[in-house]
């Protein structure tokens, strides 16, 4: 009996001791996640604008540009996925692990060889466990994205898609990310980063519409150079900071989950460690009365 009370002791020190860990862990997410939000709200709308401008001058300008030309031909398709470099977050990684495999098979059954570009330790485990290819890593920032990666990204998917498909380059590009809706709500989604996809269309504006008018120096092919490299920065960086944000939102869940399972085992334990000292007192209680009844029995 003394055992089992040992025992139930120990789990209880064991188990508080993780609550601790669970409990420091969610409050580090609970502040953290406030400043990815605020990061979030800063960026949002400067690539929404930049997407916009780049938008207008390739719809208003006619200008055949690399990154803004749909290819007859698209044979391969880039596949950027942005994961976590850490666990702990519940199924925010596999969510967009599982969005990202059912791109991967759409685009195959469309005959598009995919080419995988992994940000974050999970991701890159997830396809050198299961020896598959891929073509660049990036990890260590996923909790504090900076816009110097984003950059390193962007450049590289630009290099790729500008290069000749014989030679290695990529058609199209494609983003799997994690949208921050709310604390409580984080959407895996997937968005068509090049060719560029017309924002503003070309149908005749309504009658008390107005539109802003387009001046083009030195020329809208320049525009183009100097816009799209930025354009692609800055949607690349809002989402590394929308899966920041969502990361960290589904962290605090998680180890708030963990916090009150940890708290009903401590509950469980002692009322398990409570019954059996109170049926170790009663036994006692009965081998003395019972020795009692004994003595008075033999005199």
């Amino acid at each position: 009996m003394g055992a089992q009370i040992r025992e139930y002791r120990q789990r209880i020190r064991s188990v508080s001791a993780t609550k601790k860990i669970t409990r420091a862990m969610e409050l580090m997410a609970a502040s953290r996640v406030v400043r990815a939000q605020q990061a979030v709200r800063e960026s949002t709308p400067y690539a929404r604008a930049l997407t916009r401008a780049v938008s207008a001058v390739a719809t208003f300008s006619n200008e055949d540009h690399p990154l803004t030309t749909e290819k007859a031909d698209v044979r391969r398709a880039a596949v950027v996925i942005i994961t976590s470099d850490r666990g702990l977050a519940g199924a925010y990684s596999s969510s967009v692990l599982k969005e990202s495999e059912r791109l991967v098979a759409r685009l195959r059954e469309e005959g598009k060889e995919v080419v995988p570009y992994l940000l974050g330790r999970k991701a890159i485990g997830f396809y050198r466990f299961r020896r598959r290819e891929f073509a660049a890593e990036w990890s260590g920032d996923s909790e504090k994205p900076t816009f110097e990666r984003a950059r390193e990204v962007g450049e590289r998917l630009v290099a790729d898609f500008v290069l000749a498909t014989d030679d290695g380059g990529v058609d199209e590009v494609h983003v799997v990310f994690t949208r921050f809706v709310s604390m409580v709500t984080q959407e895996p989604e997937v968005i068509r980063l090049l060719p560029l996809e017309v924002v503003e269309g070309e149908e005749a504006p309504a009658a008390d519409e107005l539109l802003p008018l387009y001046d083009f120096e030195p020329g809208a092919g320049q525009v183009l150079d100097a816009l799209l490299p930025k354009y692609v920065n800055a949607r690349i960086f809002n989402c590394m900071l929308q899966s920041a944000a969502s990361e960290l939102a589904a962290r605090q869940r998680a180890m708030k989950s963990a916090t009150d399972n940890a708290e009903e085992l401590i509950k469980k334990y002692t009322r398990l460690a409570n019954q059996a000292r109170q049926a170790e007192i009663t036994q006692e209680i009965s081998e003395i009365v019972g020795g009692a009844s004994a003595l008075a029995e033999s005199k």
